[in-house]
């Protein structure tokens, strides 16, 4: 599995372009620029180099850590999928795209796609002492009128981006990326109940045209989750003293919250279940919320039987568990 962390090679490139920037100063812009985002502005307020140095430093890692969990529970299902292309659609400091060559050695082409200057600046300054990424094309534009002239690509990723759009264009972009697929797609959004809605809304439309779900749903049916729940996943990263720098902050971690959709041409067979929250771990039994084939349920592993029970203790929020893991005391949600 790949690490959730920035690899050495993107931290030390971030580290040389942040000598001699004010921490302040990029603390204050990175604040306005997280505000802009969570009120749906996007990145229009992104306009200079020290812009999107700030923004990088802020969000990259945790933009990352997200892809990267995503990627790892698609190549846990599909440990075959080796892509040679990549289609990165609103990509922006070239974060999925850093993301899809550490979990994809077999990766050898990259296009990346962005409307914002800056942040395409700042991604080819990044990578252009990179060994596989140096030779990236980035183009620059509109994600749904660049993305429909570009080249079709076996893996396509649109991270943190449908968020920016209204419905309309967002079901335009949605059948434009799944026209540029082909083999798999991966969506990521926030792990907000917005987020999850754009995932789900997606989801359905692109099934309806054909896809098939490969992660993290174990079936290609409507979701089993009632409001007010909804499916998310949460992934632990380490963050760097500028890091914490930048977004004020003195914990040594940061949790991303993240909701995601892989669509694949091919149906897979067999997918595993999905924990859907932390499990619980008491005394007398392990309580596991998980998403099957066949609905939400609750599986219940009780303590005497011990070699299940052990098994259960490793689960954590977001792994695939096998059907013959999850029967023992199972139950349906209430």
């Amino acid at each position: 599995m790949t690490s959730p962390d920035l690899p050495a090679e993107l931290r030390a490139a971030l580290n040389a372009r942040l000598e001699g920037l004010s921490r302040s100063d990029a603390a204050g812009r990175a604040a306005v620029i997280s505000q802009t985002y969570r009120e749906g502005g996007g990145s229009s307020t992104i306009k200079t180099e020290t812009d999107a140095l700030a923004y990088a430093v802020a969000r990259m890692p945790a933009t990352y850590a997200a892809v990267v969990a995503s990627l790892n529970a698609l190549s846990e299902i599909r440990p075959d999928f080796a892509p040679t292309s990549l289609l990165d659609v609103g990509a922006g400091p070239g974060t999925a795209t850093w993301a899809a060559a550490e979990a994809f050695p077999s990766l050898q082409a990259f296009t990346l796609l962005d409307a914002n200057e800056a942040l395409r600046t700042l991604a080819l300054d990044l990578t252009r002492r990179s060994d596989r990424l140096r030779r990236i094309t980035y183009e620059l534009g509109q994600a749904r009128t660049y993305a429909a002239h570009a080249e079709a690509a076996e893996l396509v990723i649109a991270s943190y981006v449908i968020n920016e759009l209204n419905d309309a264009e967002r079901d335009a972009l949605t059948d434009v990326l799944w026209e540029k697929t082909r083999d798999t797609l991966l969506i990521v959004e926030p792990g907000t109940p917005a987020g999850y809605a754009r995932i789900i809304a997606l989801r359905a439309r692109l099934i309806a045209a054909g896809a098939h779900v490969t992660a993290p749903c174990p079936h290609d049916g409507a979701c089993p989750l009632v409001a007010p729940d909804w499916c998310h996943f949460s992934q632990r990263l380490q963050r760097s003293r500028a890091h914490k720098q930048v977004k004020g902050v003195d914990a040594p971690f940061e949790d991303e919250r993240f909701a995601y959709v892989a669509l694949s041409r091919a149906r897979v067979e067999n997918r595993p279940s999905r924990v859907l929250a932390q499990p619980d771990v008491g005394k007398v039994e392990i309580a596991a919320k998980l998403c099957t084939p066949e609905g939400v349920i609750v599986a219940r592993v009780p303590r005497r039987a011990k070699a299940d029970y052990a098994s259960a203790r490793r689960w954590r929020w977001g792994d695939a568990v096998t059907d013959n893991s999850r029967r023992p005391g199972e139950g349906r949600d209430p």
